[in-house]
């Protein structure tokens, strides 16, 4: 039989809290990315950091039924996170973020082992990790990771050398100054440079050209984790050998059926 593709994601969880509804959903940035690998037919582990709270145990349970390996959560005394959501014809507009024992975070070197042991490791921007991305990438294995839309941050500056897959939101100014951006972004380590850019689809940049993908026409009902389903799907085409062009496509099919239900997962 032949092997799954394992993907290990790493870093933040927070519990989604929808200020309308009182509704509480399981996320955060590597979780749900974890969580689409596996509805695309992969295998992956999420590690991370959840409290002590009804909030965390949540969390665990709801991973663990997903199919997704949850032996490295770490269970540290005090709070999980929370986002608070407020939704608006559709979007989905973060508030508060309260980022509770994520603050305490960090992989020693068992976990560096597990992760290892992966084809790849993804990870985020809020994900308290990209200290020890030196230390992942030394025992090489490729590193995705989402900058969202901090491309000045200095998390950016000090991760982008150790990344593979760079991935970014960002739907600014002219095309010339996106394509200068993803150079920029290119001549500090990765090996592609993907921006998602909501309804315009998404744009990926390898050292060589540029390739563009637009979206899957669908209903939104709650575009809560299309970011990182998008992710997921992308990633899952390149470890299948797929062009940028397919992984691109089978990036957006993933996101497009996210979008179509309410909460990430």
């Amino acid at each position: 039989m032949e092997r799954k593709i394992r993907i290990a994601a790493v870093g933040d969880n927070c519990m989604d809290v929808y200020k309308s509804t009182g509704e509480a959903y399981p996320g955060g940035n590597p979780v749900n990315v974890a969580v689409y690998v596996k509805r695309l037919g992969g295998d992956s582990s999420y590690t991370g950091a959840v409290g002590t709270d009804e909030y965390g145990e949540r969390m665990i349970k709801a991973i663990s039924e997903k199919g997704v390996d949850t032996s490295h959560i770490k269970i540290l005394e005090g709070s999980t996170a929370v986002t608070h959501v407020e939704h608006e014809d559709g979007d989905r507009i973060l508030g508060d973020y309260e980022e509770g024992v994520m603050a305490d975070f960090r992989l020693d070197e068992e976990d560096i082992d597990f992760l290892a042991g992966h084809d790849l490791v993804v990870s985020g921007i809020w994900g308290m990790i990209e200290s020890d991305l030196h230390r992942i990438k030394e025992r090489n294995v490729p590193v995705a990771f989402d900058f969202a839309d901090k491309p000045e941050h200095e998390i950016t500056k000090k991760a982008l050398p150790f990344v593979d897959y760079a991935f970014f939101s960002y739907d600014a100014g002219s095309e010339q100054e996106l394509h200068d951006f993803m150079k920029s972004v290119k001549s500090a380590g990765p090996q592609i440079v993907i921006v998602t850019r909501g309804e315009k689809g998404s744009l990926a940049y390898d050292g060589i050209e540029f390739t563009e993908f637009g979206i899957i026409e669908c209903k939104v009902v709650d575009t809560m984790g299309a970011g990182d389903s998008y992710i997921a799907g992308f990633l899952m085409g390149l470890l299948s050998g797929l062009s940028i062009r397919q992984c691109m496509e089978m990036g957006a099919k993933s996101s497009s059926e996210t979008i179509g239900y309410h909460g990430a997962w």
